[in-house]
């Protein structure tokens, strides 16, 4: 008679652990990625394939796909590959699967820093075309050599286009990158734009004029002077443009200037003469175009539109011409607006502006309440020899500095607007004693000057 086995004799098949996999896919550039089936399917394909086949141990590939399309593997900063680190650090991924190791990483010590990262987590990760284990020293030895070899490789690579680069601009060859205004690229050459060439040439003309970038700006907004992509040239754009030399028809790489298979826009003397200029400082060159082209009504000088006019100057035949013009007219929004003034002569509204204020220092009350201020520094000084001072001080105005002119126009004089009709000039009557307070130190010194 037969025993009946009992249960625990039964042997039952051992549970399989399942584990989750992570196909991450890379190429350097995104050259043919349009395709139906470009390079980055034909790694995942490969990919899944191997761990379709073994299934049997317990492999399952993960929903999310991981593909770098157009990322050097000289780096870490790439988007898929930042996620799956994330997943990794969120235990959603056991195994990582790639084509070859260098799809990961080129670089020995970034590939480390990964490697740290997945044994932490207890991530094991497998090349479908290198067999190792990572979790062995020899795994780990093995992985090392090659991604010495890779790194190597990449290295090779970038030297060998450094010295291709090079060589090409030595030959005076368009390299690429962004076109510059008043060139056109034509079979892989810089081809000189005949629209856009003049203005490159009006910012050498005016900058070597002026010897400054704000009002080489202001001039070339109110000439409707614009970039390649038609917005308004600022500061930045034109030192640039200054600083160019595609302009006189040369190719320049780290420091070295070769002759341009492309012509030039600029003639060699404006371009000499324009960074002649340049050799000065800024702050040089700005004191000296304050000093010959002093704004007497900077500030207080405003259009209809209540916006301030700025003051500006050009030289034709060697004289020297003043303006302010319009905020609007300098940021090109002004066309078509008959109600603002564009621009008056500084020559005109100046002279306005100090007869009025020579007319003020005649009035009575201005005379005592200058005497009151000053004879808080001189007490023994007379109305009398208050009054004949400032009379003295009338003809006596084109003597004085520009500084002191602005500082006692700014004193007496609030606000003055332009518009069509003419000028709208603002004393300021308000706080009698703290204006005359600046007349009275102004009549000292005159006095003193006299004696």
């Amino acid at each position: 008679m037969s025993r009946k086995k009992a249960p625990a004799d039964i042997i039952m098949p051992a549970t399989t652990k399942k584990l989750r996999c992570a196909v991450y896919t890379r190429k350097s550039t995104d050259e043919g990625l349009d395709r139906e089936f470009n390079t980055l399917d034909a790694q995942r394909e490969a990919c899944e394939a191997y761990v379709a086949s073994q299934k049997a141990e317990g492999w399952l590939l993960v929903r999310d796909g991981y593909d770098d399309g157009g990322f050097s593997g000289g780096t870490l900063e790439r988007p898929a590959l930042r996620r799956l680190l994330a997943d990794i650090e969120q235990g959603r991924v056991d195994v990582i699967v790639v084509y070859k190791i260098d799809r990961l990483s080129r670089s020995l010590m970034d590939f480390a820093k990964l490697v740290e990262t997945m044994e932490a987590h207890g991530v094991t990760f497998v090349s479908v075309t290198q067999s190792f284990n990572t979790t062995t020293s020899m795994g780990r030895l093995t992985l090392n050599i090659l991604l010495s070899f890779a790194q190597f490789e990449r290295e090779v690579i970038g030297e060998r286009i450094r010295d291709k680069f090079a060589a090409s601009r030595a030959r005076g060859m368009w390299m690429g990158g962004k076109v510059p205004l008043g060139y056109d690229v034509v079979a892989r050459k810089l081809v000189v734009n005949e629209a856009e060439a003049p203005r490159v040439r009006r910012v050498f003309e005016i900058f070597a004029e002026t010897g400054s970038g704000i009002e080489t700006v202001a001039r070339l907004r109110a000439e409707g002077a614009t970039s390649k992509t038609g917005r308004p040239l600022d500061k930045g754009d034109v030192y640039k443009l200054l600083n160019n030399r595609t302009y006189v028809g040369e190719a320049a790489h780290k420091g070295q200037i070769y002759p341009g298979e492309h012509q030039g826009i600029v003639p060699r003397e404006l371009w000499d003469r324009a960074h002649a200029v340049l050799q000065v400082s800024p702050c040089t060159r700005s004191a000296q175009n304050r000093q010959q082209a002093p704004a007497l009504l900077k500030g207080i000088l405003y259009g209809i539109d209540g916006r301030a006019l700025s003051p500006t100057h050009t030289r034709k035949c060697g004289r020297l011409y003043r303006y302010y013009v319009a905020q609007r007219v300098m940021k090109g929004d002004a066309a078509g607006d008959a109600s603002i003034v564009r621009r008056v002569s500084a020559a005109e509204i100046e002279t306005a502006v100090v007869d009025q204020v020579r007319a003020l220092l005649r009035q009575p009350e201005i005379v005592v309440g200058t005497w009151l201020a000053a004879r808080c520094e001189a007490p023994d000084l007379t109305e009398r020899e208050v009054r004949d001072a400032l009379h003295r001080l009338d003809p006596l105005w084109e003597e004085l500095f520009p500084a002191e002119q602005a500082r006692i126009i700014r004193a007496l004089v609030e606000r003055v607007v332009v518009g069509p009709s003419g000028a709208d000039i603002r004393l300021r009557v308000e706080g009698l004693a703290g204006l005359v307070r600046e007349l009275g130190v102004v009549a000292h010194a005159a006095l003193s000057a006299a004696a």
